[in-house]
């Protein structure tokens, strides 16, 4: 439960396990009356940590174009750090890093993290609020991958498991549609790397204002994607559909494969999980896309509580047209200089592998940012329990549309040394929100007559 001035502590939410197929109880109205009072209107507390080095929360007005404009707040990407972390002061603030932060900084005497002032604007459109408070005394979670009775808000802004904060994080609000360029590039030791170019395009059904679509559990539709991979030669002409449906089975994901090799659109279930994403030469699985998506049903989701961390936050200039790919690529890591971190109230989720089911990552922890339910890092394990990889994704906020995403995200492999970059638009174009594509754009027919194009 959210409490002003939690510090330091963890406030241990849940000690059991999501158990399956039973649900979640409903919170009680008095619960939900603390939206908009007590906690932000989709559930975050207000205030300012007890020593101020986390502020209250102002929220920003909406500005800006849906078209032409990268992530910017002039005021803000003024500043200069307020000190950095390095791998000789990092026991000062070993307590508010993520495992994979001080294995990167105990590894490399090169890694740092420069912290700023922090900053809390994120907000969300005013019916993504009022459908958030309704969501709270009526949505239900049925079992870990099907909803029941939740419409167009944050399912569950007083979250009771970790589960709920996951599905927070899997339906936040990111506008009507969107364009946008997920350029990505695999990073040897050495800091050459090899890019990839992709262009999506998705609609979204569930959090929008017009004509939303309800997650009930015989129904759960909340979003259509479609990607093309435009370079190198290799791979272009690559096209990945997928309807993305709250449930499990034949009630769940749906996605299609188009390969250019075979020059036809299948079916891919193993669009999925930990099968390794298209092109990148399993330096991503699907489920890693947007930090975490898609089916939880191999996982018990444990939440830990709330816990004050450094994390990416009002990352503007590494995702900036001012940066170029070649300035992100460092040996062992990425470069350092660009990413902006603050000290934000983060919600911890641990996620268990389930007896009987499998993953390469037999544990996971997610950190998801108070304000806006983003997934801003995880810790991945293997089998014996070592971290295995990391996950980091630079939180940004689209004034223009009042959403918040991730750009650019980032998977660390410790067992090779390289490192994986995605979600970047620096060279190219900004992310274009003023696409409304029609449902038939988004069928498999219709990706197969584009291939011949």
């Amino acid at each position: 439960m959210n409490t002003p001035h939690t510090g330091l502590r963890i406030l241990l939410v849940s000690l059991g396990l999501i158990a399956a197929p039973l649900a979640h109880a409903k919170v009680t109205a008095a619960e939900a009356a603390r939206l908009g009072k007590e906690l932000t209107p989709i559930g975050a507390e207000p205030a300012a940590n007890k020593d101020g080095t986390i502020p209250a929360w102002a929220p920003a007005a909406r500005r800006g174009a849906l078209k032409g404009e990268y992530p910017s707040n002039p005021a803000f990407d003024a500043e200069k750090p307020l000190f950095t972390i390095t791998k000789a002061n990092m026991g000062q603030y070993a307590d508010k890093l993520s495992e994979g932060h001080r294995k990167l900084l105990s590894t490399y005497d090169s890694y740092k993290m420069n912290v700023y002032p922090g900053h809390r604007p994120i907000t969300v459109p005013d019916f993504v609020q009022k459908a958030t408070a309704a969501n709270a005394t009526t949505c239900t979670l049925v079992d870990v991958d099907t909803l029941d009775n939740c419409k167009v808000g944050f399912p569950f802004p007083v979250p009771k498991s970790g589960a709920e904060v996951i599905w927070n994080h899997k339906l936040k609000y990111r506008g009507e549609g969107a364009r946008r360029y997920n350029n990505q590039m695999i990073v040897q030791t050495n800091g050459e790397f090899q890019l990839t170019k992709i262009v999506e395009e998705a609609k979204f059904y569930y959090a929008v204002e017009k004509n939303p679509v309800p997650l009930t559990k015989d129904s759960g539709l909340f979003l259509k994607y479609f990607s093309q991979t435009i370079a190198p030669p290799r791979l272009a002409g690559t096209m990945i559909l997928v309807h993305e449906r709250a449930g499990s089975g034949n009630s769940g994901r749906a996605a299609w494969l188009y390969s250019p090799g075979l020059k036809r659109i299948r079916r891919a279930p193993t669009v999925c999980c930990d099968n390794p994403y298209e092109g990148t030469d399993g330096h991503q699985f699907y489920d890693q896309v947007d930090m975490f998506n898609g089916a939880m049903e191999r996982y018990d989701w444990k939440l830990i509580g709330k816990k004050e961390m450094f994390i990416p936050y009002n990352s503007n200039r590494i995702g900036s047209n001012k940066v170029k790919y070649k300035d992100l690529a460092k040996p062992k890591h990425l470069n350092q200089d660009l990413p902006r971190y603050e000290l934000h109230r983060v919600w911890v989720v641990e996620a268990n592998i389930r007896p009987g089911t499998s993953h390469t990552f037999a544990k996971r922890r997610y950190y998801v940012d108070e304000d806006s339910w983003a997934v801003a890092a995880v810790d991945d394990y293997d089998n014996r329990q070592q971290l295995y990889q990391f996950q980091e994704g630079h939180i940004v906020f689209a004034y223009s549309i009042l959403a918040t995403g991730t750009i650019p995200e980032v998977i660390y492999h410790f067992n090779s040394g390289r490192y994986f970059l995605t979600a970047m638009a620096n060279e190219d174009q900004p992310n274009d929100l003023t696409v409304r594509l029609d449902d038939s754009y988004f069928e498999s027919s219709a990706v197969q007559k584009r291939s011949t194009k």
